[in-house]
């Protein structure tokens, strides 16, 4: 897709007080702004947002890798190193899918939950199918004999599908993007989210949902780094995957408490202490869910 060049100083200036201005960096092209942001980390650096208009070498879930038409997604990923247990920190990919979806939220009009969803932890839905998802790599400093295992940084990966017309046919049934599902284009809640094309349609800016993202994440993460600390009651309101929902745990690293490489099914049945998802199985056991994706049976 054609596309104007990507407006960095507009993202900037919307960001202003934030621990992300200042430190915002574009590129057209890249091979995995998570592979960027892992080297910037592995050399020191504890700060960094790195934003490009396409990817050749992205990653999902499973190491799963995608090429994206420059101007159709918005790839980001946000460097960070809040001096937090690390036991808080397993709570990343939750807390970046609740900033994502609020972003859309506030960028669009679409409703929490009812419309833009999430599937737990990382996966973002829109009317029922995947139009975003996170990826987190995290180091921790080691634990001690007085202090527990700290993170030393996160690498927040963020890709969302904003302005694919269409998908391959093997996953179009599954997959959409934020253009694909609005009704019209110019009822979003920010005009500058639009600009007219070629063919009289309307392209989506990509600058205003990268400002709203790193918004919502620095709130997020100030409420994580307080004394509130990460968020454990009420997900409910943000996500129809944590309690009540018949799933299908695609199980892929098992544990003695999980020993079923092929999976299982079962209904959700909330968040243990740590975050992890509690899912009632078929056999009648609780089963916590510590790696694996969830799909519909």
């Amino acid at each position: 897709m054609s596309t104007d060049a990507f407006d960095l100083r507009a993202v900037e200036e919307a960001i202003v007080g934030t621990e992300f201005a200042g430190c915002l960096m574009h590129f057209p092209t890249v091979a995995s702004t998570n592979d960027l942001a892992l080297a910037a980390a592995q050399s020191g650096a504890r700060h960094g947002v790195w934003i490009a208009d396409t990817q050749t070498a992205g990653r999902g879930r499973g190491s799963r890798t995608w090429h994206s038409a420059p101007g159709d997604g918005l790839y980001m990923t946000a460097l960070i190193s809040p001096s937090i247990p690390m036991q808080s920190a397993l709570s990343l990919s939750f807390t970046t899918a609740l900033a994502v979806q609020s972003a859309i939220a506030s960028v669009t009009g679409f409703r929490i939950r009812d419309q833009i969803d999430i599937r737990w932890p990382n996966d973002l839905l829109l009317n029922g199918r995947k139009c975003g998802g996170i990826l987190i790599d995290t180091a921790s400093n080691p634990a001690t004999p007085t202090q527990p295992a700290i993170l030393r940084y996160a690498v927040l990966g963020i890709g969302i599908n904003v302005n694919h017309s269409s998908f391959p046919p093997e996953i179009d049934a599954i997959a959409t993007s934020v253009r694909r599902e609005l009704p019209d284009p110019l009822a979003l809640r920010q005009e500058s989210f639009t600009r007219s094309v070629e063919n009289s349609t309307k392209c989506l800016r990509r600058e205003p949902l990268s400002a709203a993202i790193l918004l919502a994440l620095d709130a997020e993460l100030r409420r994580l780094t307080s004394n509130l600390g990460p968020r454990t009651s009420n997900l409910e309101q943000f996500s129809s995957w944590i309690s009540g929902k018949r799933v299908r745990v695609e199980a892929r690293d098992p544990t003695p408490n999980d020993p079923a490489p092929g999976g299982y099914t079962g209904v959700t049945a909330g968040l243990d202490p740590h975050g992890f998802l509690r899912v009632l199985g078929g056999d009648g056991k609780l089963h916590t869910v510590l790696s694996g994706g969830l799909r519909e049976p």
